[in-house]
């Protein structure tokens, strides 16, 4: 089955219905799916074809639905890149995957004309240019069936080369129609959408869900706060998905509002991307009386799993359970099944999981046991609680300090435990007689003075001395992603180590 055969589909039962609403202008699935076709049309005239890869570089647009809707039509295979990305990266993105064709805007184009312009092979076609119009021909219906892929994904490479996930038309299916039961989607819905589209959580995850669903996407280009609160009531909205970064600003907004926001149609707010904290949670829920939905999933595998829509079973820290179709193991790094409570590796296994890692069959190889996909994040089931999923980390940021193992998440969860830690991260840095030790990088809420020394007594109150930071940093902000994760490499590299 073809990914976009299937949202083809969905716009044939709901022809009329709103599709997405962008910048003022509103699209029914009719007029969203004929202009996917008309860009189909522009592609094949192109001479793109099944298996060549379309790398789309765009800021949010409508265009880049359309886009990238067309090059899985017509059996291409789409690349969202980050518009942000330096131009040493996109080379190194368009080389990799052997790109046919780069899509972007003159701006962009600007940027990265000198670092391409050895890629004599490479078609680039500026959106301005791509005018879709009435195909001459009737195209091939949806040559690329399910094993074929869809997309390649690049990981943010935090360590070594970027990999690409080569995922294919399969495991997007699956892991839609598993979140689509999972979270009760329909065709009544209305999600508010502020994410990046050139994300699998912007993209597969939000985009892809509502548009396999029926329902309506209203998208804004760039996220604002106040304009949120008012589109959830103004526009009746059941759905909103955003990241810890986007929920934090809500409830800072939230404060400024004359009067509560009445979100008597909302059903969930669901965060993904980076871990939600304690604090975050809880003050949201205390605001807006709604738990937030947390999930678990990655760029190679979608969504694993996931808290249940009922909201008494939504908890903070935790990610839920797996979603149909997914298995999930805990392993010790032997790859032996730990017991029920204690931390080890998560492994995962399903129709959602990634082909491979484009042009690395070793770094695949590695990745993977007996049908396993070795995540790298570190977790637990709890065995009180249906053996629900808990994640402290991730493996390559644990932490061993003379010898026993020290889990960042849970000393970021002490310390921001304290009225005034806005956010914390924890690393190890290298020490002559632990060999590792712990050190923390804190931002403090705004007119709060304290000291590293009160910090560290509030958490040996909580915690082993072993766990305790060794030393701590005050910092304004800590460095993140375009979703919002901590790039504890960079924080380690330019804020820690200088100082």
């Amino acid at each position: 089955m073809n990914l976009a055969r299937l949202i083809s589909e969905t716009a044939a039962k709901y022809p009329d219905k709103p599709a997405i609403i962008f910048a003022g202008k509103t699209w029914t699935y009719q007029e969203f799916d004929r202009q996917v076709y008309n860009y189909a049309a522009s592609l094949d005239r192109l001479g793109i074809k099944k298996g060549d890869r379309v790398a789309i570089q765009l800021p949010k647009c409508i265009e880049f639905l359309f886009l990238h809707f067309a090059v899985l039509s017509i059996g291409a295979i789409s690349l969202p890149l980050n518009p942000d990305y330096r131009p040493e990266e996109i080379v190194y993105f368009l080389t990799d995957s052997g790109t046919s064709l780069f899509v972007t805007n003159s701006e962009l184009l600007s940027k990265v004309r000198s670092a391409i312009q050895d890629l004599t092979e490479l078609k680039i076609l500026l959106k301005e240019e791509l005018l879709p119009s009435t195909p001459e021909v009737i195209l091939p219906k949806y040559p690329a069936g399910g094993d074929d892929i869809a997309m390649i994904c690049y990981t943010s490479g935090t360590t070594g080369r970027c990999k690409g996930a080569a995922i294919s038309h399969r495991n997007l299916i699956a892991n839609m129609k598993a979140l689509h039961k999972a979270w009760e989607w329909s065709d009544r819905d209305i999600l508010l959408h502020v994410l990046p589209l050139f994300h699998v959580h912007g993209l597969n995850v939000a985009a892809l869900g509502c548009l396999y669903a029926g329902a309506t996407m209203i998208m804004f280009e760039k996220f604002e706060p106040r304009q949120v609160w008012e589109t959830l009531v103004s526009e009746s909205c059941t759905l909103f998905m955003g990241v810890p970064t986007i929920y934090q600003r809500l409830i800072n907004e939230c404060g400024k509002l004359e009067s509560q926001a009445n979100l008597q149609k909302m059903r969930l707010f669901v965060c993904g991307s980076a871990p939600l904290s304690d604090q975050q949670f809880y003050q949201f829920e205390n605001i807006t009386g709604f738990r937030i939905l947390e999930r678990y999933g990655m760029t190679e595998t979608g969504m694993n799993a996931s808290n249940h829509i009922a909201p008494e079973h939504r908890k903070a820290k935790s990610v839920g359970f797996p979603l149909e179709g997914v298995e999930i193991r805990i392993v010790n790094p032997e790859g032996k099944d730990v017991a029920i409570a204690e931390v080890g590796e998560v492994w995962i296994r399903g129709a959602n999981v990634f082909q491979s890692y484009w042009g690395m069959p070793d770094k695949t190889a590695e990745s993977f046991t007996d049908g396993w996909f070795h995540t790298g994040d570190l977790g637990f089931q709890a065995p009180d609680d249906n053996n629900r999923l808990y994640l402290v980390g991730r493996a390559k940021e644990l932490i061993i300090t003379g010898g026993f193992n020290v889990y960042p998440k849970e000393i970021e969860n002490v310390l921001e435990s304290h009225e005034s830690v806005k956010e914390s991260a924890v690393v190890g840095l290298p020490d002559n007689d632990f060999g590792e030790k712990v050190v923390a990088a804190i931002a403090i809420k705004e007119a709060i003075n304290i000291t590293p020394e009160e910090l560290i007594a509030h958490c040996k109150i909580r915690l082993a001395a072993y766990k305790c930071p060794k030393q701590i940093f005050f910092v304004t902000e800590l460095p993140r992603n375009a979703m919002g994760k901590i790039q504890k490499n960079i924080l380690v590299q330019q804020i820690i180590t200088p100082l």
